[in-house]
């Protein structure tokens, strides 16, 4: 059996450039357009700020990578619930008054009534749980639209919080405020960088390499396709010199800092919610019923239980994204979680989701939570006030959405579709179950007998 790198050699074609990060022969550069995105707002901050403040821009700075980190980690966070929701063709304006009334309640319970920081956390995860169940009742088995649910959510848990905390901030210890403001901890060792950091990018890197080997042979497998070995490992290598590089940065910021503890958190979710989402049968069950419910339904998958989960899921990240905030803030108060509804469900919708359901991707989810993020950062580094900061997001979300809406009625490539291509779900005649990485094809019509 020939090796998942072995491939037959033959003449170099432009279209194998196409494959770099597409890992098939359907990719093309348009495919790309919100990781594009993402790279030119960055270079343009870049450049807008070194202009503006003389030498060496503003944008690419350890100490700026690591506030932008802290300061949307919660936000990614909702993110990554939000597109499950999103996907099953919902929507959950409760999370910003969700996480709110957790983090109220977390910092009573360490303040007043002397819980332990650890105990706080899960009684925190427990509150997400038990108002996650209560939305999710209501939607999945009562049948009410998620939308005046968590609507009416949003107005309740906001009053609760308010009248738990008697309309006042409360503080949280020290030892809470680690998941919120805490870094990776120095080795003791005469190196000009932090030791953890650097081996988590190490960690990545070969992760990617790891990766990119499986689904070559995973291709090879299947008999598909495959980019040549040179386009894998340009692949690789440039992704690999992004990561060091943002290793790097993190690893030799100011002392005290590094890698910070909630970019850890997000980065455990990531990887965590890609793999539920993309190789899990709860995972297909989600594109399924938020594609085609009646067909999922036939199928044998239990909608009402997957809706139930889907939005008890979301309010558990909420009530984590809410701690962290608290932890990060030193303090809960009335007005935390404004608006956090609006720019989960904006970074879910520029990633790539689809307004129908049955279409979205965590990563996708996050480099579109990532765009909000740094077209805020920018904006602020540039002196801009927030009536600027919130027309151009607006602005982004409409334009991000409306281009994608517009190439599919013009009938050409959609980033949206492209997102979900590697994700497209199919029925196996074999088994009667989804199956991921494969697109729908109906069978050939056999013209002489007319079937």
């Amino acid at each position: 059996m020939t090796t998942d790198l072995t491939t037959t050699k033959r003449p170099f074609r432009f279209g194998d450039i196409t494959k770099m990060f597409g890992g098939g022969g359907t990719s093309s550069l348009r495919q790309f357009g919100i990781l594009g995105s993402l790279i030119v707002i960055i270079l343009l901050f870049e450049i807008l700020t070194l202009l503006r403040n003389g030498p060496g821009g503003a944008t690419l700075t350890s100490g700026n990578l690591i506030n932008v980190i802290n300061q949307y980690s919660f936000i990614l966070i909702l993110a990554i619930g939000m597109v499950m929701v999103i996907i099953m063709g919902h929507i959950d304006l409760s999370v910003g008054s969700v996480a709110a009334f957790t983090g109220i309640i977390v910092a009573k319970s360490m303040t007043d009534w002397h819980l332990p920081w650890p105990l706080a956390i899960l009684l925190g995860i427990g509150v997400g749980v038990l108002v996650g169940a209560w939305q999710g009742f209501w939607v999945a088995y009562v049948g009410v639209p998620a939308f005046i649910v968590t609507l009416a959510g949003m107005l309740f848990f906001r009053g609760a919080n308010q009248w738990i905390g008697n309309s006042q901030t409360v503080p949280v210890p020290k030892e809470f405020q680690i998941i919120g403001n805490g870094y990776l901890p120095e080795v003791a060792l005469p190196l000009p960088f932090n030791v953890p950091t650097m081996i988590l990018a190490l960690l990545g890197v070969a992760w990617l390499v790891f990766w990119e080997i499986r689904t070559r042979r995973v291709q090879h497998k299947m008999g598909s396709e495959s980019a040549p070995v040179w386009v894998s490992v340009t692949k690789v290598v440039l992704l690999s010199v992004v990561v060091l590089a943002a290793g790097w940065m993190f690893a030799t910021g100011r002392p005290g800092t590094s890698f910070p503890v909630p970019g850890l958190i997000l980065l455990a979710l990531v990887i965590i919610y890609s793999f539920v989402t993309s190789n899990t049968v709860f995972g297909r069950h989600i594109y399924a019923v938020g594609g085609n419910r009646q067909a999922a339904r036939l199928s044998g998958v239990k909608d009402r239980w997957v809706d139930f989960f889907v939005m008890m899921n979301m309010s558990v990240l909420a009530s984590l994204a809410g701690m962290i905030f608290v932890a990060r803030s030193q303090a809960s108060g009335p007005g935390d979680g404004n608006g956090w509804e609006l720019d989960a469900i904006a970074s879910v919708f520029i990633g790539g989701a689809a307004v129908a359901g049955g279409i979205g991707t965590v990563i996708g989810s996050i480099v579109g939570g990532l765009v909000m993020a740094f077209l805020n950062n920018g904006l602020q580094l540039l002196g801009q006030g927030a009536d600027v900061v919130s027309m151009i997001k607006g602005g982004v979300l409409l334009l991000a959405v409306g281009i994608d809406v517009w190439n599919k009625q013009q009938g050409r490539p959609s980033l949206i579709g492209f997102l979900m291509r590697r994700s497209a779900r199919q029925v196996d005649p074999a088994t009667e179950t989804f199956r991921p990485n494969q697109t729908y094809q109906a069978p050939p019509v056999d013209k002489t007998s007319g079937k």
